[in-house]
């Protein structure tokens, strides 16, 4: 399992780990998923709605690979709107933790002007660490 890194030098973290110590075993770097389903359709033009497909589908390409959320490093956020982000905070985490537990990867939110695709309000990548 994963050992966070959370020195006492820095701010206590809330929903991520600052670092994360991974074990040994095969990298996966997760490209960029958006809130769409294999036929390329949006379920919703809500955030958080997006947000629970996208992480959705970082988790199949993981499971694909033999891993599980658990074996999750590092995940960034990117989203269109960080006020948006902010306002649907509670349903986003509802959807965090009912598709990863208690796993807090070490995270970065970051608010972009656009996402190649025009629908898309959130777009999430991962890198994971798949036991040998």
């Amino acid at each position: 399992m994963a050992d966070a890194v959370n020195p006492d030098t820095l701010a206590a973290p809330r929903g991520y780990s600052n670092g994360l110590l991974m074990p040994p075993g095969r990298l996966l770097f997760v490209a960029g998923q958006i809130g769409w389903d294999r036929e390329m359709r949006f379920a919703s033009d809500e955030l958080a709605a997006q947000f629970d497909v996208a992480l959705g589908n970082v988790l199949d390409v993981i499971r694909a690979a033999g891993g599980g959320p658990e074996h999750i490093g590092r995940l960034t956020i990117y989203v269109t709107d960080k006020r948006a982000y902010l306002a649907e905070t509670k349903a986003i985490g509802a959807s965090y933790r009912a598709r990863m537990g208690r796993h807090f990867p070490a995270m970065a939110l970051v608010e972009v002007k656009a996402l190649l695709e025009d629908l898309a309000k959130v777009e999430i990548e991962a890198t994971a660490v798949i036991p040998a």
